[in-house]
């Protein structure tokens, strides 16, 4: 602990607050929230036994920093945003990403129908859900359309609206046609609650229902609809035993269980509906609090995002503050973290899902942190980096004979690809093949708009920038850095291709990385993803160039015509070599024009190029 630290434990506060974990090169790489701040962040920095986890990420801190507020809503709210804006490693990190799938339903419409979205929102629907671990949620609408003829069009239907025909569905009893009023309203609901039945956990009538069906077809001997009605039974199979005994139908619950081995940890999520288990799905994760029932805490505060939070959680740990959870998440829950009963087996089977995640995938994730941010560790050690290389930018050229001269800039993120933040450049001032010059604009317009703080990618600093070149294309692009006044602020690189040799730009000698160690692997992948980007925008770039000024010249070809013929067809090359019969077919291609696109193509051959 160095004195940095001892000043600050003395002035800490017991009001609630945020604390923040920063290593040597101010990193944030814990962020924490406390009711009571000198109490929580005090037992970090005492000569106390603690678990590995916890251990490693206080040897890693050099400094912290503090936020009082106004209560532990308050905390836990700040908390959130700061684990989101600064990703910290030793903090549990739930991506936005792809949410799991619902079935929803508005009541509210005339004739309401079942749709798939990943979204909750509060808009008086029914949601049904979430559906994963071999659940399919599109399956399941197939199985309830072929018993219950429930509209799947987006049609807006009312009352008195009437449509001139039914749909193929209709033909294919897959729907009772609300459009023309095959079905009344009162009917076509009565339908709707018998499919709500069945989501509720009923199986029983539409198993008859599609027994009975599937029966009909085989004996009318229309066997593939028989085949397809199979199916759907086999859904229902897999459903009925997913129930879980001794529990009723209409009982909802999430079960969370935490399992650690002292330095690495995984939670298993399982989601009972309607009396069975819909899903079971284990998150590894590194958080770094003292106390297990807290990382639960964490868990469950950042999981249920548009997601349907049930009345009941169970828990492996107790939780403390579950008045301030049930604040934050909008609902008041009944956590039991003792189960007994069903609920206990329920949380037993999650534990044993837990120990098997961990046992199983312990050293997939080891693997994984070793080839991202134990490589990026790994390297500024190597390469005597000033500071760690968490966001590594990487820049190609790509053009042929000097024309659509284009740069793509590759930014990796912990070790991993981080593509939104990809950019791209088309070369406007370079002329000729001069692969210097334009990768030296491209690189002048970057930092300009990192000195001016424009652009969401560009505003960040670059901790590395990797050129892949040797010494030469370095030091034109170092030149540059010090053009800006940024040569001590940014550090540079380049990467050899020919026995990958890093170059440094204050050095006459190459740095070679040991071959297949994870350090010169990730500076592989990020040359070669920065190579791919720029051959991929160039190859774009000139096919659309050259598709679109063929086009053009040809008489009668506008930019509604030239568009409809590029969506159709793709490329002109496919284009010049279609007959007019087939041209014709675009209903905004007259028999006169498609004879002159042909007739075109035939006097003006493309001419093929290889591309470098």
């Amino acid at each position: 602990m160095n004195n940095i630290i001892k000043d600050k434990l003395k002035t800490l506060t017991t009001k609630p607050g945020v604390y923040i974990m920063r290593d040597i090169d101010g990193v944030v790489i814990y962020v924490g929230k406390a009711k009571n701040l000198k109490n929580r962040v005090s037992p970090y920095f005492r000569n106390s036994p603690k678990p590995s986890k916890v251990q490693a990420m206080v040897e890693n801190v050099a400094d912290f920093d503090y936020f009082i507020t106004m209560s532990e809503m308050d905390a836990l709210a700040l908390e959130s945003n700061l684990i989101k804006k600064y990703q910290p490693f030793y903090n549990i990190l739930l991506k936005d990403g792809k949410q799991f799938p619902y079935i929803k339903i508005n009541l509210k419409d005339p004739f309401p129908k079942f749709e798939i979205v990943r979204r909750v929102k509060k808009d008086g629907a029914k949601y049904f859900g979430p559906y994963f671990a071999g659940l399919d949620a599109r399956e399941i609408l197939k199985t309830i359309n072929a018993a219950f003829k429930i509209r799947t069009c987006s049609n807006k239907i009312t009352e008195t609206s009437i449509a001139k025909r039914e749909c193929l569905n209709y033909s294919l009893c897959l729907c009772s046609a609300p459009c023309t009023k095959k079905i009344s309203r009162m009917e076509y609901l009565n339908e709707i609650d018998r499919a709500i039945n069945f989501l509720n956990g009923n199986d029983s009538e539409i198993e008859e229902i599609l027994t009975q069906k599937m029966l009909n077809a085989s004996n009318n001997e229309n066997f593939e609809s028989a085949i397809l009605l199979r199916e759907r039974l086999k859904m229902i199979t897999k459903l009925k035993n997913r129930i879980v005994a001794n529990l009723p139908k209409d009982v909802s619950k999430d079960v969370f269980a935490y399992v650690t081995d002292g330095l690495s940890g995984v939670i298993t999520y399982m989601v009972v509906r309607g009396g069975k288990i819909l899903g079971i799905i284990s998150y590894p994760c590194i958080d770094a609090e003292l106390e297990e029932g807290q990382t639960l805490f964490n868990f469950v505060s950042q999981y249920y995002h548009n997601m349907i939070i049930p009345n009941e959680i169970i828990l492996s740990h107790e939780i403390a503050s579950t008045d301030t959870l049930c604040q934050f998440l909008g609902k008041k829950i009944n956590f039991i973290s003792k189960p007994h009963g069903v609920n206990k087996s329920l949380l037993d089977m999650a534990l044993e899902n837990a120990k098997e995640y961990l046992e199983k995938h312990l050293e997939k994730d080891r693997l994984k942190y070793n080839n991202t941010l134990g490589a990026v560790k790994a390297l500024k050690e190597k390469l005597n980096l000033k500071e760690l290389p968490l966001r590594m930018e990487c820049y190609d050229i790509s053009n042929i004979s000097g024309t659509n001269k284009v740069c793509s800039m590759v930014v990796f993120k912990n070790g991993e690809p981080s593509k939104k933040d990809y950019r791209k450049f088309k070369i406007k001032t370079v002329k000729g093949a001069n692969d210097f010059a334009s990768l030296e604009e491209a690189l002048k317009r970057r930092l300009k708009r990192y000195n001016e703080q424009n652009g969401e990618s560009f505003k960040e600093k670059p901790n590395l920038i990797i050129i892949d070149g040797g010494k030469g294309q370095l030091s034109s692009c170092y030149d540059i850095l010090t053009s800006f006044k940024l040569e001590n602020e940014l550090q540079i690189i380049s990467l050899a291709k020919r026995i990958e040799e890093v170059f440094h730009p204050l050095s006459s000698k190459p740095t070679l990385l040991k071959p297949g160690s994870a350090e010169l692997k990730l500076l592989q992948r990020i040359r070669d993803e920065a190579h791919r980007f720029a051959i991929t925008y160039h190859r774009n770039l000139r096919n659309s160039k050259m598709v679109k000024s063929e086009l053009d010249n040809i008489p009668g070809v506008g930019p509604k015509k030239r568009d409809a013929l590029i969506k159709t067809f793709g490329s002109s090359e496919v284009i010049a070599k279609l007959d007019v019969e087939m041209l014709e077919t675009l209903p905004e291609i007259s028999h006169s024009l498609a004879v002159t696109i042909h007739n075109y193509f035939i006097n003006n051959p493309i001419k093929h190029t290889i591309e470098e």
